[in-house]
């Protein structure tokens, strides 16, 4: 990785879904020892701390247009979008640490106006393209890609005041098996790259990877964000997520997949999300996490 120094960014969400802890899944991941972990990887590393959240009780009243929490949300994804633009501005690499998989669209606010093609590889159970008309539920967790290609609510698609941040053919999608109706339905109109959990149990992860990095790398990304979910993972490695889907991607895959991306070398910014560590066993879903971030930044046995 050519950054040798790393900005971590922590954003104590919750407001993105309905439920309670996943806002302590910064400091469940700091616990679990990223930080000791990339400084013995010869990282610089400098931890910012976390944004600010509004604590606004959650009621009827927060719920605009099918949309929960939204004006705390987007206000939150504001703050993260200014600070994730610093960090890049500065020339160090931007970990952001969450928080519920709403915190994507502050991330991708952030970066998208520093790459003229950037490229997003979504490593998720779910496809996360709903909007308030798709959305069964209204949790905007479940909308940040949709989101970041221009789709939803202007409060939301309009942050750092552009749109969209991401094209569709720059999007690869690993692990999904968890559709919901609208959500296929983008997928197919906007030729989306996704390898459901069927492709990588046919193919394999690694020939899954080496297509994805082949695909991105022909489509001249001079950029790409990790936005990994650890309800990706099968729930018997990440129990403590708040929308476990069973049948998910193992832990050893997982390693395999990071190890892959950092021997392609491009990957420019990251977030890992939905860490809740009441859900979890014994901060089982926060050393994941870690570990898996050890190999995506050169971790390696020998």
């Amino acid at each position: 990785m050519k950054f040798k120094k790393i900005s971590i960014i922590g954003v104590p969400m919750d407001l993105g879904q309905t439920r309670r802890g996943v806002d302590m899944g910064p400091s469940a991941i700091r616990y679990a020892g990223i930080v000791e972990r990339l400084e013995r990887l010869s990282y610089e590393i400098e931890d910012l701390g976390d944004i600010e959240i509004d604590r606004a009780e959650r009621s009827d009243e927060e719920n605009i247009g099918n949309l929960r929490n939204l004006k705390a949300v987007a206000e939150a994804n504001e703050r993260l979008a200014a600070k994730v633009d610093q960090v890049i501005q500065s020339g160090t690499f931007p970990l952001v640490l969450g928080g519920d998989h709403s915190i994507a669209i502050g991330s991708l606010a952030g970066i998208g106006k520093h790459y003229l093609n950037l490229g997003v590889i979504w490593y998720d159970a779910h496809g996360d393209l709903n909007t308030a008309e798709t959305s069964p539920s209204g949790n905007i967790h479940g909308m940040p890609l949709a989101v970041s290609l221009g789709i939803g609510d202007p409060r939301l698609t309009n942050i750092a005041n552009y749109t969209p941040k991401v094209k569709p053919e720059n999007i690869v999608m690993i692990g999904a098996r968890s559709l919901d109706e609208g959500e296929r339905k983008l997928i197919k109109e906007k030729g989306i790259q996704v390898f459901t959990m069927h492709e990588i149990d046919r193919l394999g992860m690694a020939k899954v990877m080496e297509n994805a990095i082949s695909y991105l790398q022909k489509r001249g990304t001079d950029g790409v964000h990790l936005s990994l979910d650890l309800d990706g993972l099968d729930p018997h490695d990440a129990p403590g997520v708040g929308t476990p889907v069973i049948g998910g991607i193992s832990y050893r895959e997982s390693h395999l997949a990071m190890e892959m991306l950092s021997e392609a070398g491009m990957i420019t910014s990251c977030e890992f999300v939905e860490v809740n560590p009441i859900l979890d066993e014994k901060n089982k879903t926060a050393n994941v996490a870690v570990a898996l971030m050890g190999s995506l930044f050169g971790e390696k046995l020998l």
